[in-house]
């Protein structure tokens, strides 16, 4: 045998012994055979570097550093989910999905396991990539850390697509857990505060062989790319385990929400028993035709539906209340609280929302009160324990000025929260503004983060986001942590944010309640922030999707000085406010007042590119048919019933090449 072959064969021994260990939980021979088996590849490796493999299982103990995690967009978005918390709330979204697909419906039902968020991209079925969740566009490269993760599958087994993404969690379980806290604490240190956050911080340390002495674990739940043969999610799952992965076995297909509650119901007694934390059921229509024809919305999956666990909740006394200010200007009371332990971490602080629910809950400080953490990312006061307060206390006033510039509060007639009215004056306002516009949804402007922000603003250098085009490398140079570099980063990254569209740079003025969505509507309709300008609250409401607290919101924008003389600078500076020509010689008018309804499966075109189409050429889709539907564009495996909804109304059924033909 072959040098070359001695160590191919070893190397997948070990790694059918790891897999039989970490995956399978049934080991086949003693930890010291496999150590020592290892040492023998390691021995050859380190002879005959000619043979060296990124994903050999000596790789496994880490050593690598990486100074800076680079980002990646994934090739496909990682969404976040819905939550539900009654069985009234499964059966509405039941009910909004048999409106929108044909045929039964079945669904899977997963456990919602609490960690870190992963995407791994295998081609070939190597490991090529590990990428965090990041905002769900784009994450954190974390694949050196990552590869150190024993249950995670260097190299696949079977029939397994060409390439592909699988999603999943890095979890740290209980036992491992409360052992590294104990090493911890007899070394004298902190303990980590929980599982979840503990296992994320461990995909960002610098030196992976720290990675390597944690013992964290991968869950894989779902599979993501083009053509993998695949036509459910319950068959993904079975897929996904033959290929090597660790897939949990508790995952269950049934035919009914009465089958979703029978699982949750099992779940929330039999969970205590798990070696992980989960915090509720992911539950996902099953069929792969039936999720596509469901889609998203902009932030979530219309298939799939995180039942979350009822919250835990905690006993503490409320210490003092805090005032926020937001970058709107919105006031947020914060309650700081004794610290407790709830759900599996330490709370210290919880959202008291606004002063009709202080008054509601009549809530006082030194007040022994009741927290809850459900769907919260900020645990909440859900009531006071009024046998335990004081005699001598005294009902909560709320802050009539702001505690960051001292202005008077005002609050807007049917609004719960008050604000701070002063925009280009107010501290947090000036930062949280800026911070928005060089957000990653926004002009994610590379080299300025949220830090640098305050910074410059603290040194007097900017007070608003056109500010930022004047800057000069000479002036940032001097900042704390501002080496060469990292300056002309800072100036390269803000030259650069110039050429980011019009709907993201209208989305990042910050007009209140113009999220993505309503800016991408607006730019596509008015074509220019000129015309934006111009039109009357009339006009703005007559447009797709927009309210008339909406249109309210961007006059009272546009009507403002400050802000006009902002949007000029930013003009000046050559920022894009219009649609470019290029863009606009896409889109046409060609489908103005037209409502599309997509149904089946296409060949020249992919459903997704289809709707673009419509939305490119004027039209407008919409997921069920009605009155207003002018053509339903059917493909492959159209449902019966959305047929025969069509021919009942008399919508006009068109084929793929129809419509191709009706944009020209």
């Amino acid at each position: 045998m072959s040098v070359e072959q001695q160590i191919n064969q070893l190397r997948e021994e070990l790694r059918q012994h790891n897999y039989n260990y970490y995956v399978l939980d049934a080991a086949t021979i003693s930890d010291y055979e496999f150590d020592m088996k290892l040492k023998d590849l390691q021995a050859l490796e380190e002879k005959h570097p000619e043979f060296y493999d990124a994903n050999s299982p000596t790789l496994r103990v880490g050593g690598e550093v990486t100074k800076n995690f680079n980002t990646v967009v994934h090739e496909q978005r990682m969404y976040s989910l819905d939550n539900s918390y009654s069985k009234e709330d499964l059966l509405d979204w039941e009910t909004r999905i048999k409106k929108l697909v044909d045929g039964d419906v079945s669904y899977t039902c997963e456990l919602k396991y609490d960690g870190a968020s992963i995407s791994l991209t295998y081609e070939n079925g190597e490991l090529i990539r590990a990428v965090t969740r990041g905002d769900g566009i784009q994450g954190d490269d974390v694949t050196t850390n990552v590869k150190t993760i024993k249950s995670v599958p260097l190299k696949l087994k079977g029939n397994y697509p060409p390439k592909f993404d699988i999603r999943g969690e890095i979890v740290l379980p209980y036992e491992g857990f409360a052992k590294m806290n104990q090493e911890r604490i007899a070394a004298g240190e902190e303990p980590y505060a929980n599982p979840r956050n503990t296992a994320s911080g461990s995909l960002k340390l610098q030196d992976s062989s720290e990675t390597a002495k944690r013992p964290l674990d991968c869950l894989l739940y779902n599979l993501a790319g083009d053509r993998l043969g695949i036509s459910s999610q319950h068959e993904s799952l079975e897929k996904a385990r033959e290929w090597g992965f660790k897939v949990p076995k508790e995952s269950r297909l049934v035919t009914s929400i009465d089958g979703v509650l029978e699982f949750i119901n099992m779940w929330d007694e039999k969970r205590r028993d798990l070696p992980y934390e989960t915090d509720g059921v992911v539950i996902k229509v099953n069929n792969l035709q039936q999720q596509e024809e469901l889609g998203f919305t902009s932030k979530a999956p219309r298939w799939a539906m995180a039942y979350k666990f009822k919250a835990e909740q905690a006993v503490t006394k409320l210490n003092e209340i805090t005032y926020q200010v937001g970058r709107t200007g919105a006031i947020t009371p914060v309650a700081n609280l004794e610290p407790v332990q709830l759900a599996g971490t330490t709370v210290k602080r919880a959202s008291l929302h606004n002063a009709d629910q202080i008054a509601k809950l009549d809530i006082r400080e030194e007040d022994t009160v009741f927290v809850e953490k459900g769907g919260e990312i900020i645990p909440k006061i859900i009531s006071v324990d009024f046998t335990k307060r004081n005699k001598n206390s005294v009902p909560t006033k709320y802050i009539t000025s702001c505690p960051e510039c001292d202005t008077e509060l005002i609050r807007k007639e049917g609004e719960a929260q008050h604000y701070c009215p002063n925009v280009y004056g107010c501290p947090p306002q000036i930062i949280g503004r800026i911070q928005h516009y060089i957000s990653r949804k926004a002009l994610d402007i590379e080299g300025l983060g949220g830090e640098t922000v305050a910074l410059l603003v603290k040194e007097g250098l900017i007070t608003n986001y056109a500010d930022l085009y004047d800057l000069k490398k000479e002036q940032v140079i001097p900042l704390e942590r501002m080496a060469e570099k990292s300056a002309d980063n800072l100036i390269e990254g803000i030259a650069k944010s110039k050429e980011i569209p019009f709907e993201r740079v209208l989305f990042g003025l910050g007009i209140r309640y113009v999220g993505e969505t309503v800016a991408k509507k607006l730019a596509k309709h008015y074509k220019s922030i000129e015309a934006i300008i111009a039109a009357t609250e009339e006009e703005l409401v007559n447009v797709d999707e927009i309210g008339i607290k909406i249109a309210q919101s961007v006059r009272e924008f546009f009507e403002g000085e400050d802000n006009r003389m902002l949007v000029n600078r930013l003009m000046d500076y050559g920022v894009q406010l219009q649609i470019s020509a290029d863009k606009l010689a896409n889109q046409t008018d060609t489908l103005k007042g037209q409502t599309f309804v997509v149904s089946g499966v296409f060949e020249k075109v992919s459903r997704n590119e289809l709707k673009k189409l419509i939305e490119d050429n004027g039209g407008k889709v919409s997921s069920s048919i009605s009155s207003k539907t002018t053509y339903v564009v059917a493909g492959a495996n159209m449902g019966p019933s959305k047929l025969e909804k069509a021919n009942k109304l008399g919508i006009t059924i068109i084929s793929e090449d129809d419509f191709l033909n009706l944009i020209g």
